[in-house]
């Protein structure tokens, strides 16, 4: 039921990233997702055109968050050692921040209609490069091992994107603790 604190779009959306974690985007519909809210069906027209808005919105939204958080944590340093350990605590610290919606992000943004889906494989892509541009520089550097930053980056983000998952677990480690021993162990890998 929708609180007094959030709006009814606020809540419309809330209640979508709960309900596309849980079950997936595909087995949501707008009326149940009406009736989760607890406004009649037609009325989360006014709000939203439909479920694929709601997907939009929220995989776009976590797509700038983490662009932003790349940005501000670039700036740490030069040294690419520094660096990709300031960028990967900064993706995690999105995640963290923002669980449901990343766990969406992650998982349900294939359901995306076009031309959403091809922007955000575009953005996917420019922010994969991010990565992969500290790791070249590492290497040119000799900071980092000589190797395919490709697949360098592959293996960084096989390991954050799912840190989600250790927000569940039963053992509660910290948003620094989960950065820290992630970033540490990715940079023993990484280090010439």
């Amino acid at each position: 039921m929708a609180t007094a604190t959030l709006s009814t779009k606020q809540n419309i959306r809330q209640t979508a990233e709960k309900l596309f974690r849980e079950r997936g985007y595909a087995a949501i519909g707008m009326r149940e997702l009406a009736k989760e809210v607890g406004i009649e069906a037609p009325s989360i027209y006014n709000h939203y055109k439909g479920k694929d808005d709601i997907l939009r919105e929220i995989c776009f939204e976590i797509a700038d968050k983490f662009f932003a958080a790349f940005e501000e944590a670039e700036k740490t340093d030069e040294k690419p050692s520094k660096k990709i350990k300031a960028v990967i605590k900064a993706h995690i610290n999105v995640i963290a921040e923002n669980i449901e919606a990343s766990e969406v992000f992650f998982q349900e943004w294939m359901f995306l209609e076009e031309p959403n889906l091809s922007k955000f494989k575009k953005l996917r892509h420019e922010y994969e490069q991010l990565f992969r541009d500290v790791v070249e520089k590492g290497i040119k550097r000799g900071d980092f091992k000589k190797g395919n930053s490709k697949l360098v980056v592959f293996t960084i983000f096989s390991a954050l994107n799912a840190t989600y998952d250790l927000y569940k677990s039963t053992e509660r480690l910290t948003q620094e603790e989960i950065a820290e021993e992630i970033s540490n162990l990715l940079l023993k890998g990484l280090k010439a």
